[in-house]
């Protein structure tokens, strides 16, 4: 039986004063934590096939990543997954959630009735993102499978690739936290019978906004 890992780490945080919403444009990571990313880099494994999303932040981040005494080729040939991008907020993108509640007040009002399911004006429902990412995962799995796989993605992402792991609908998936920086893993025990999940981390490392810490 091949036990294929996935570390799922979330980006490096995205300085917005403006507290917008930036979920599939391309705004940059601020990098600059490097007590973080060498902790970080330090629970990875040394050979490993890495992925990220085409947005710069998650490109950054795994820039970051040095890890001592790898071969960082590895890391700068990282496959890039558009499959594993942040949700799709169409025509809200770069507004703020104020902004978006006075020009679009009908649709932020049915979104936020349930942002699982509905969708942002031209943009992404969450269980779409959860439908695209599992379709990636799942492939990437096959592909690489008995491998260990370091994702360099999005807080959206990563809460869909758990749900995949935890059999979690939609609205249940949505409940969980993921931390810029931190990480958390998967693993996925092949069989001939599709194979089976399990968590083995859940924002290891991460640091919220308010924790003091």
């Amino acid at each position: 039986m091949k036990n294929t890992r996935w570390w799922l780490i979330r980006h490096a945080p995205v300085p917005n004063p403006g507290n917008v919403i930036y979920g599939r444009s391309d705004p940059a990571a601020d990098t600059g934590d490097s007590d973080a990313l060498a902790a970080l880099a330090a629970r990875l494994p040394a050979q490993a096939v890495w992925v990220t999303s085409h947005l710069r932040r998650t490109r950054q981040t795994a820039a970051a990543l040095r890890l001592p005494g790898s071969d960082m080729a590895l890391v700068e040939r990282a496959l890039v997954e558009r499959a594993l991008a942040e949700q799709d907020f169409g025509r809200w993108e770069g507004l703020s959630h104020d902004a978006v509640a006075e020009l679009h007040p009908e649709e932020a009002r049915r979104f936020w009735s349930d942002p699982a399911a509905e969708a942002p004006p031209d943009g992404e429902s969450f269980a779409a993102v959860m439908e695209r990412v599992a379709g990636a995962v799942a492939r990437l799995t096959d592909l690489y499978a008995g491998c260990d796989i370091v994702a360099v993605i999005h807080g959206g992402s990563i809460r869909a690739a758990l749900a995949l792991a935890l059999d979690l609908t939609p609205q249940a998936a949505l409940r969980l936290a993921v931390a810029p920086l931190s990480l958390s893993r998967i693993d996925h025990y092949g069989s001939d019978e599709g194979g089976s999940w399990s968590v083995a981390a859940l924002n290891a490392l991460g640091t919220f906004p308010g924790s003091g810490r």
